[in-house]
């Protein structure tokens, strides 16, 4: 059965981008009809007004595969709206009978997301490896994007004010941290931000 959230909207970071992480644990046998499943659904949530991207993790948890959703939104709202939305609810009813644990769902920040377990993980890993992870993609964007965005600064007096060319390069920093390089670097350090963390045993 499929866990419905109720976000408020007037509530604080309504319009900040958000995730909206999906746990499903398949039953034995259904491996590739729902495969199958998740690939359309995948194409569908791309089809919702402020769905960002998706990421999809693979994983065992209890003797059986994992798959752990993350779709990111625009805001609270448009994360509300596909939640509600009558395709969704086709769909996850379409897929029920294939989950052993039913629609898990969870809601955070896009920050939070980084480094939320992606899988059987217990807790989030300590937060000295959440820091080297983060320094690794933010020192090589505040070293480059300058460098790359000086030529353009230069063009004109208006570009190269202080306020305007200090705007340019945060907003390339923090679009291409958030979007591109942050989740591509959790997914490649995630062994190593998961060894030693705790895993559940339980079915």
């Amino acid at each position: 059965m499929s866990e419905s959230l109720r976000l408020d909207p007037t509530s604080p970071g309504a319009d900040e981008v958000v995730t909206l992480i999906i746990k499903h644990r398949i039953k034995k046998g259904f491996e590739a009809p729902y495969e199958a499943w998740l690939r359309n659904i995948v194409k569908v949530a791309g089809q919702s007004e402020g769905h960002l991207g998706v990421d999809v993790v693979r994983g065992n948890h209890g003797g059986l595969q994992m798959f752990t959703c993350v779709l990111r939104f625009c805001s609270t709202e448009a994360m509300q709206r596909w939640l509600d939305s009558p395709q969704r609810q086709a769909l996850v009813d379409e897929a029920s009978p294939m989950l052993a644990d039913g629609d898990q769902t969870e809601v955070n920040s896009v920050n939070e997301f980084w480094f939320s377990p992606l899988a059987d993980a217990a807790s989030p890993p300590p937060r000295w490896k959440q820091a080297v992870v983060t320094l690794l993609v933010i020192l090589p964007h505040t070293l480059l994007v300058p460098l790359l965005w000086g030529p353009l600064l230069q063009l004109n007096t208006f570009l190269s004010s202080y306020v305007v060319a200090t705007f340019l390069i945060t907003l390339t920093i923090v679009l291409s941290v958030v979007y591109v390089f942050m989740p591509l670097a959790t997914r490649l350090f995630a062994p190593w931000l998961e060894a030693g963390q705790s895993h559940s045993s339980q079915p």
